[in-house]
């Protein structure tokens, strides 16, 4: 399968606070680029999200905004594009309250949480957490919560999925987002 794995960090309860992005591109089933960047989400960060995920307000002074790492990410939210991420509602939240907040268009695209495919595939798990789905799948999660290492987390258990129950049982759970 081709598809883009996806995680935001966000400074605060705020979906308009995404302060990490990362993407992770593959292609037959190989991860083969990635992408990662911090963002200044010109907010405050409240603690708890720091204490998560460890950025704080200093890390992203000279970070872009998204707005100007939009242009960079728009190809990979195609029409054509298969788009994942491990609880995909909060992902693809945080891109939609992002993009209306500075009035950039919405892309539309095709998406599939990997924690539906889990509960799915490996119903058996006493939780579908993605550091609960990667180590049942002995996937090596570095750093949960951060974008980057929970992105790769997330390609991989596609990639797991894939190989073991074939693609026909995952492409019924893709979805339209617009």
């Amino acid at each position: 399968m081709d598809f883009v794995a996806f995680d935001f960090e966000t400074a605060s309860a705020k979906r308009t606070s995404a302060c990490s992005l990362a993407l992770v591109i593959v292609r037959d089933n190989q991860i083969v680029d990635e992408l990662y960047s911090l963002i200044n989400p010109q907010t405050e960060f409240n603690y708890r999200n720091v204490q998560i995920h460890g950025i704080r307000e200093q890390d992203v002074q000279d970070a872009p905004t998204f707005g100007e790492l939009w242009i960079h990410l728009a190809p990979f939210f195609t029409a054509n594009s298969l788009v994942i991420a491990h609880n995909a509602p909060f992902d693809n939240g945080v891109l939609k309250a992002t993009l209306t907040d500075q009035n950039l268009t919405l892309p539309t695209y095709q998406s599939l949480d990997t924690v539906r495919t889990s509960r799915k595939l490996s119903p058996e798990l006493p939780n579908h957490k993605l550091n609960t789905v990667a180590a049942a799948y002995d996937i090596d999660l570095h750093h949960h919560h951060n974008a980057l290492d929970d992105a790769h987390a997330c390609a991989e258990i596609l990639i797991h999925q894939v190989n073991q129950f074939g693609a026909s049982a995952i492409t019924p759970l893709i979805k339209t987002i617009n």
